[in-house]
């Protein structure tokens, strides 16, 4: 766990080369510790405040900013697998969020539109509904986007991590 990192170790070290200071391994998790607190601390909060998982509540923007909106399309606005999507429409169906419709060319396609209800418990949740990390990452500039898109695929390959867990938002995690 206390391994040293040197400038050397790390793929941006022409950017660290002013920095003589190692970085320690306890220094780089204690980071990913802060922001995963902030994460589920934000989710924790929306939960406390509308007794919705930050998924569902994000699943109901969605739908709310989108009216008749299908579940393959809430996936990927979402960045989720379909199959994710599905269940965070039933669950906001069967708690009477959203309305589901059959689409009027292809009676096959359903059309999601959030109810009264599920209005008024938007109005209620704290922001961002999509969480706190996608918003973060949003304001990032694109170059630190991609160096840190490439620094965590490194981190991914050495935990050896299955990437399609990905596809599941970090409120279900």
């Amino acid at each position: 766990m206390g391994r040293m990192l040197t400038n050397n170790d790390l793929p941006m070290a022409r950017e660290l080369e002013d920095n003589k200071d190692p970085i320690t391994t306890a220094q780089v998790l204690r980071r990913f510790r802060v922001v995963f607190n902030a994460v589920r601390s934000h989710f924790q909060q929306v939960e406390k405040q509308v007794g919705l998982g930050g998924a569902q509540v994000w699943a109901l923007s969605v739908v709310r900013d989108n009216p008749g909106i299908g579940v393959s399309l809430l996936a990927k606005n979402m960045d989720i697998h379909q199959s994710t999507a599905s269940n965070l429409v039933k669950t906001l169906q069967r708690k009477e969020l959203i309305n589901m419709s059959k689409g009027v060319e292809d009676r096959r396609n359903v059309q999601l539109h959030v109810s009264p209800t599920g209005l008024a418990l938007l109005g209620q949740a704290p922001g961002p509904f999509e969480g706190v990390l996608p918003e973060a990452l949003d304001r990032l500039p694109p170059k630190t986007l991609l160096r840190l898109d490439s620094d965590l695929g490194q981190l991914i390959q050495l935990l050896k991590a299955d990437e399609q867990a990905g596809g599941i938002p970090l409120a279900e995690l």
